[in-house]
């Protein structure tokens, strides 16, 4: 049974609810919406932050690391105190302390298996359940196998990279877009780390913060979604860019 939004809640995101293309009804989507963040680094950070912040009644956050302290200048919710301890109960502890109304649910494991039905059932649950998936992990097996999952499940999965001054970010909506695997048939995506190439910590903010837009404009069925479409930030020339993907890609998993 889905939600309305209380009293309350409706003065608190009332500067929300008054834009046309959000309304009481983008608001209460947001409300009765799960969304499953895999990875709570700087991007999942940056994307958990917003999305609690702005009303989504349901996170999961999925990671099996522990915050250190060369995560602090770029993963914000995090504190000198959390260092040592497992990220996802520290960004509980943080997120359920700017939203209380927000249901967290937190799962410590990494996501990686050798396949798809080698996963564990927790983390396939997750993203059965989750209305969005956001992929903010940092290499790709994880990022093919969520694109797996979530085009098996039919669940839209918003994609987000981020290195050195570079960022990039992909929506794959099944039935309606080409998917994370199309992408890779065309792009190579060597994984390198932050560790040996560096990252500008505010790109991942960037990144994270767009990647949670993405997520909430999918949730209100915004029009404007861009489908089929890659889309890169340059920290050093302040430009973003979108790439197209083209027609007849050899995608063995959607077949587009």
């Amino acid at each position: 049974m889905s939600k309305s939004l209380t009293h309350q809640q409706a003065m608190r995101y009332n500067r929300h609810i008054v834009l046309p293309k959000v309304d009481l009804d983008g608001q209460e989507a947001l409300l009765n919406a799960n969304i499953c963040i895999i990875g709570i680094g700087g991007l999942g950070t940056a994307a958990a932050t917003n999305l609690c912040a702005s009303g989504v009644g349901s996170l999961t956050l999925i990671d099996h690391d522990t915050v250190e302290a060369t995560n602090l200048p770029r993963q914000t919710l995090f504190s000198e105190q959390d260092v040592g301890t497992n990220k996802v109960e520290a960004a509980k502890a943080r997120l359920s302390a700017i939203n209380s109304d927000c249901d967290i649910t937190v799962i410590a494991e990494p996501f990686s298996a050798p396949s798809s039905t080698q996963l564990s059932p927790v983390l396939k649950q997750a993203i059965e359940r989750a209305d969005v998936v956001l992929d903010c992990t940092d290499n790709t097996n994880s990022r093919d196998l969520v694109n797996l999952l979530c085009f098996k499940l039919n669940t839209p999965l918003v994609s987000g990279a981020a290195i050195r001054f570079e960022g990039q970010l992909f929506v794959a909506i099944p039935g309606e877009s080409r998917c994370y695997a199309c992408l890779r048939t065309l792009f190579e995506s060597p994984d390198l780390s932050c560790v040996e190439a560096g990252i500008f910590s505010p790109v991942v903010n960037i990144v994270g913060t767009y990647q949670a837009m993405l997520a909430m404009q999918v949730l209100m069925d915004f029009d404007s979604i861009p489908k089929n479409t890659l889309m890169t930030f340059d920290a050093l020339s302040h430009e973003w860019r979108n790439w197209k993907l083209p027609k007849g890609v050899d995608c063995e998993l959607c077949a587009c």
